[in-house]
């Protein structure tokens, strides 16, 4: 914005529009039911994944889509009757035009059919822009410290078009005595304090501009090809979170649960309980030694876990003649509290000996066919030295495989559970029954397909990932009856040749796989089905525990082939919403979906089961939100017997940070999962005074070293529920017509988790 001459600036802001706090700010975004959209992210330029031109051209392109409420703009459920211009994308539903058009309405009574005809369309135009997509720039709102302005900023020439047909006008539009005095019949004046220094983002040249409109609501992209995503922390200090949970009651409550053996219940509200689900820390083989892959590993919820209160878990222990095992179990939840398990109530479903200490496998998982799915490692060391073939390519062991039993039955031959008379090899003399597929190193972490929410395209698919030997990483689809390789072939390529030449081998390929050139250690995630980010519809999201990289896959539909893309967080335009965070713990141990479908991850700084250095994060997409309203729903109310305890957030935001003092220090560039594509830390602040963003430097999470590949444990997340609120620019009185968690624990850790990745590596090499 050009300098402002008139004297009474200040009160151009509305200082008595009620705005609100930063306490009641959170992330823009609500969990929500399964959204409606099908559309999912396409990765083909310019019409969806185009590269976002306000990061790739040079100059002042720096703004960014957003409302007057501080989030992202979004596609109106229905269309607009009034502001028709903003029907695809935009601010506002259809609520809100229909308020805008009651506006207009009120204030053309007041205008005389001359008036009808030179100011009418200025006069819809300037009460459009708070469905703009742009409404928090032009009314200098994209910061929630500042007021709101009165009055869009206009361009220079539109604007003074617009005072000379219709000064008279003004009065109508805002109730700001001191603008009426300074500038109704001042047009330099007034049009002076409406301008912007950028004309790129003055109305309307705001939306005339093919490089800021081309791109609206789709998945940004910076110029290098990642996609740009925002985080929101959500819980902290916690011990390497190995996963979170939810019992799909209605509750909206988040089970997460700690390496060491403890599970904490997290409320819709963001609080949690300060006494534990469940703690079985005395049981649990867990140890400070960075990278430990023992402990609790698993947990998942019966689908009928509202009638029958089980649950199961999947963890290390060691017997009483100190042999290392696996234990698979059900307990049940106390009828007295839902929020409290009953360690009395354990059922040993499955034990199994562990050969090493390493590849423990541990996920737990219901599919669609309500049968239980456990994913064992392969007994440990390196290379699957056990017997002939190893332990993945021998079907009468269970190490190494995805095993499926039915929970809610028992077998002829005493097991406390029932083999699924259609499991692949229950008539094979040579296989355990319980063998669903096998070929498998060491998954470390599986997850269901919820589908596409409208089609239901894609529901019950299992993805894995298989953490790699020493060359590959791999994401694998489950099939039933399948040979995932192990140890013939590692990845695509062949790992002990002689097994990989047999004829007989018919294995089934990654739908994905990268070296050790890209990262060392997958850590498998979630295809999205959430309602917040309709965008990443059907984008799988995964990372890599030594990297500290996210990635997404988009499957095409036509060759059934999976696209790779990078994605980049923290950027400070992309990500300059109220609530989110430019940085994050690099050590990824688990994803994790809630109730609502949306998407989180766990990692940690330091991989100790024993630190306090855990965090989760809400993944979201900055460019698009689904419609208000779309995604609320209503908790099924829990009594809660242990106190709660509130979430405080640590790590700085965005907002906040842009809005530090400006240092010497070159500013940071935000992490990105190609080095070749490099981060925009600058912000519109430095080209238009008009915002109160001021640039500064912005920590990121720091660059891949980390730990081999140790399957880490998650980190426990602290659910976290936003309060959205409504911020518009209200109509002017018009006259009469015609008148701690890191209290837990006080361990003293080391003080440079930096030493952590050498640790690991020594580790993995003698384990080698």
């Amino acid at each position: 914005m050009n300098e402002l001459r008139c004297e009474e600036v200040q009160d151009f802001y509305m200082s008595d529009l009620k705005k609100p706090t930063l306490k009641e700010l959170n992330a823009w975004p609500h969990a929500g039911k399964s959204s409606s959209s099908s559309s999912g992210v396409s990765f083909s330029c310019p019409h969806v994944c185009l590269c976002l031109s306000l990061l790739c051209l040079t100059g002042s392109l720096l703004g960014h889509p957003q409302c007057l409420d501080y989030g992202p703009p979004f596609q109106p459920p229905l269309r607009l009757g009034f502001c028709s211009a903003y029907e695809n994308f935009g601010c506002c539903d259809q609520e809100r035009d229909k308020s805008i058009a009651a506006k207009y309405s009120d204030i053309m009574n007041y205008i005389g059919p001359q008036g009808h005809k030179l100011c009418g369309t200025y006069i819809r135009d300037i009460l459009c822009q708070e469905c703009s997509p742009y409404a928090a720039h032009l009314y200098d709102a994209e910061n929630s410290r500042t007021p709101l302005r009165s009055l869009p900023e206009l361009c220079f020439d539109y604007c003074s078009e617009f005072h000379l047909n219709c000064y008279s006008a003004i009065h109508l539009l805002t109730s700001d005595k001191h603008i009426q005095e300074c500038c109704e019949t001042n047009r330099t004046h007034f049009c002076h304090l409406l301008q912007l220094q950028d004309e790129d983002y003055c109305f309307p040249k705001v939306l005339q501009n093919s490089a800021l409109s081309r791109s609206l609501g789709s998945v940004l992209q910076e110029c290098g090809g990642c996609i740009q995503l925002c985080l929101a922390e959500v819980a902290n200090g916690l011990r390497n979170p190995v996963l979170m949970a939810h019992a799909t009651d209605q509750t909206h409550r988040a089970f997460v649960a700690e390496q060491l053996g403890l599970i904490w219940v997290f409320l819709p509200d963001g609080s949690w309980l300060k006494e534990p689900f469940l703690d079985i820390q005395s049981m649990v083989l867990a140890t400070p030694w960075l990278g430990d892959e023992r402990g609790f590993l698993g947990m998942a919820f019966h689908p009928k876990h509202k009638d029958n209160r089980k649950f199961y878990i999947y963890y290390s222990y060691m017997d009483k003649n100190r042999v290392e095992k696996i234990r698979i179990s059900e307990l049940k939840v106390l009828a007295s509290d839902a929020n409290k398990a009953d360690p009395y109530s354990e059922r040993n479903l499955l034990e199994l000996e562990e050969p090493a200490a390493n590849h423990n496998g541990g996920q737990l998982l219901f599919g669609v066919d309500g049968y239980l799915y456990l994913f064992t490692g392969d007994g440990g060391k390196a290379g699957d030295p056990f017997g002939k073939f190893g332990n993945a390519q021998n079907k009468s062991t269970l190490l190494g495989k995805v095993l499926r039993i039915d929970v809610d039955g028992r077998s002829p031959d005493g097991k406390p559970y029932r083999i699924p008379p259609d499991n692949p090899f229950v008539s094979d003399p040579k296989a355990q029954p319980e063998v669903y597929a096998y070929g498998v190193r060491n998954m470390w972490r599986c997850a269901v397909d919820r589908g596409d929410p409208v089609t239901k395209k894609g529901r019950g698919r299992i993805f894995c990932g298989d953490v790699g030997q020493n060359r590959f990483e791999e994401i694998d689809l489950i099939v039933k009856g399948g040979n995932y390789g192990w140890r013939a072939k590692e990845g695509f390529e062949c790992y002990d040749k002689k097994l990989c030449h047999n004829s007989s081998l018919d294995d089934i390929l990654p739908i994905f796989a990268y070296d050790r050139s890209v990262g060392k250690s997958v850590t498998e995630g979630f295809v999205y089905r959430g309602c917040e980010s309709p965008n990443l519809n059907g984008l799988y999201i995964f990372g890599d525990f030594m990297n500290g990289r996210l990635t997404a896959l988009q499957e095409d539909e036509k060759t059934n082939k999976w696209k790779k893309q990078d994605i980049c967080i923290g950027s400070t335009t992309a990500c300059a919403f109220p609530g989110m965070i430019s940085s994050y713990s690099k050590f990824f141990i688990s994803f994790a979906e809630d109730e609502a479908g949306e998407l989180y991850f766990m990692s940690t700084s330091y991989p100790s089961a024993y630190a306090p250095r855990g965090s989760l994060y809400k993944i979201i997409d900055p460019a698009r939100r689904a419609p208000p309203g779309k995604c609320k729903y209503k908790p099924v109310p829990v009594k809660t017997k242990s106190k709660r305890i509130p979430f405080v957030p640590r790590a700085k935001t965005v907002l906040e940070l842009l809005n530090e003092p400006s240092t010497t220090k070159p500013p940071k560039k935000s992490f990105i999962l190609t080095a070749a594509t490099p981060r925009v830390s600058s912000t519109k602040a430095k080209k238009t005074p008009s915002t109160k963003i001021k640039a500064s430097t912005v920590k990121t999470a720091p660059s891949g070293n980390g730990r081999q590949r140790v399957k880490a444990e998650a980190k426990p997340f602290k659910g976290k529920k936003v309060a959205h609120n409504s911020r518009t620019t209200p109509a002017p009185p018009l006259p009469r017509k015609k008148s701690p968690h890191l209290a837990r624990t006080k361990k003293v850790l080391p003080k440079k988790a930096a030493l952590a990745k050498g640790k690991l590596e020594k580790r993995r090499k003698k384990q080698l």
